[in-house]
């Protein structure tokens, strides 16, 4: 950590009950009240913010305060939100690797894994996640648990012990996920009551057992049907994974919009990927973002996983990243969130639950600056919004004062470097946590390097 931010570190961690924190620089786009001031052309307003019993008692302009920890000109975030991660498959990848690169390769290599799988050896895994998570200084999470066999829920087990464990830490949603074909039958009645009884989503992916995201199948209305209805008995929200292609046939979206709309469904839906949209006749792609915004369905993009597994072809150079039209979603009104997605598994190879690093690289993939508006929200109200928190990712006076500080001060400075020396508080004190060592992983799972 630079000797700048130690010394804000040690300030902060010393200076006792209720402070100012004096020259921030803060997006105007995560205050939830009027900037107290001036923002410049990188949307950013410089404030002081005032911190007592745990919360932010007031934000005014910069210099109204006399004494408190400076940051500087540094900027203040709100806790990022997390709200598409696979927990529960994390890090398996340094003993189950994709030989292909591609999704095929994903599927094939995660059901193989999945065959093995413990309790011990799924929570391991997922706490391992979360207290990385933890220290990169995220406030709440929504993790998709493979769910093919609702009959021995083991994922769901360990889901209900560590929302527990980690309560007041890291607020910790679930959703389902399989194959649309698994929500048929009798199998699929038992994993919408396990999911109900886990006061959880229901969720899947738009696609059948084995395939991948392709032309729908012509029963795929009657099973939509199906998966809305058992939903809509046991009054559960939505959250799905949508059209993760390049395929012009998978066209799954509209659909479920669609049929969102001629239900009258009144849940939330969140939609995640729809890789698709971005190669359909801009007609269709029109049509369908004009049915979601309708529908009031939000959409979650997972730019890293979807431009690392998109158009790979061996031997050939990718054309295509991979990734939704978030720019025309968000001007229908259609709110856009990103999120980390798979970690360390074969569908993504990387990552590290950061939200400071998806929120850098999707605005390097999917242009979220010029102007950066109200981008930053992608990482933090947006999806605090999707996930029914309402009391998260906003600059708020009386939320939480769970805030990320950091040293730089214009955007370009903070998209340029990872931040790791950023200072994370938790109910305005410094979170001492660490970031877990790769090698106590591998010494409990007996892998090696990845």
């Amino acid at each position: 950590m630079s000797g700048a931010m130690e010394k804000l570190r040690a300030a902060i961690a010393g200076g006792g009950g209720d402070y100012w924190l004096r020259d921030a620089r803060a997006p105007a786009a995560l205050l939830a009240a009027d900037a107290p001031g001036p923002v410049d052309a990188q949307g950013l307003t410089r404030v002081d913010l005032l911190v007592a019993q745990g919360r932010i008692a007031a934000i005014a302009p910069a210099g109204t305060a006399t004494e408190g920890p400076s940051l500087e000109g540094g900027q203040v975030w709100p806790g990022p939100v997390d709200g598409h991660t696979h927990l529960d498959k994390g890090h398996i990848l340094p003993r189950r690797a994709n030989p292909t690169g591609d999704f095929a390769g994903a599927i094939n290599a995660a059901a193989a894994d999945r065959a093995g799988w413990t309790d011990a050896d799924i929570e391991a895994r997922f706490e391992w996640s979360l207290r990385a998570a933890h220290a990169h200084g995220t406030v709440a999470i929504r993790t998709h648990l493979e769910s093919y066999a609702p009959r021995d829920p083991a994922s769901w087990r360990v889901f209900r012990t560590l929302r527990d464990r980690w309560a007041g830490r890291i607020t910790l949603q679930a959703s389902s996920i399989a194959p649309l074909d698994r929500f048929q039958g009798e199998d699929g009645q038992i994993l919408a009551d396990l999911v109900a009884d886990s006061g959880a989503v229901l969720g899947m992916v738009t696609r059948l057992t084995g395939g991948v995201h392709d032309a729908m199948p012509a029963e795929f209305q009657p099973m939509l049907d199906r998966f809305f209805a058992l939903a809509e008995a046991r009054g559960l929200d939505l959250d799905l994974h949508v059209d993760e292609s390049g395929e012009a046939g998978a066209r799954a979206l509209r659909e479920i919009a669609a049929t969102a709309l001629r239900r009258g469904f009144k849940g939330r839906i969140q939609c995640g990927h729809c890789c698709s949209l971005s190669i359909q006749p801009e007609e269709f792609a029109q049509e369908t973002i004009k049915l979601c915004a309708e529908a009031g369905i939000a959409i979650i993009v997972l730019p890293m996983c979807n431009m690392y597994l998109q158009d790979r072809v061996a031997g050939r150079t990718p054309r295509w990243r991979g990734v939704t039209l978030v720019h025309e979603m968000r001007a229908a009104g259609i709110p856009v969130s990103v999120a980390s997605d798979n970690t360390r598994d074969p569908f993504y190879a990387y990552g590290d639950m950061d939200m400071v690093e998806v929120y850098r690289e999707a605005t390097r993939i999917l242009h979220l600056d010029h102007p950066f508006a109200e981008w930053p929200r992608a990482a933090t109200a947006t999806p605090a919004a999707a996930l029914g928190l309402s009391d998260a990712g906003w600059l708020r006076v009386g939320a939480p004062a769970d805030l990320l500080l950091f040293r730089a001060r214009g955007m370009t400075e903070f998209l340029s470097r990872p931040q790791s020396d950023r200072v994370v508080l938790r109910n305005g004190r410094v979170l001492a946590a660490e970031l877990p060592d790769w090698r106590d992983l591998d010494a409990v799972l007996g892998t090696g390097p990845g």
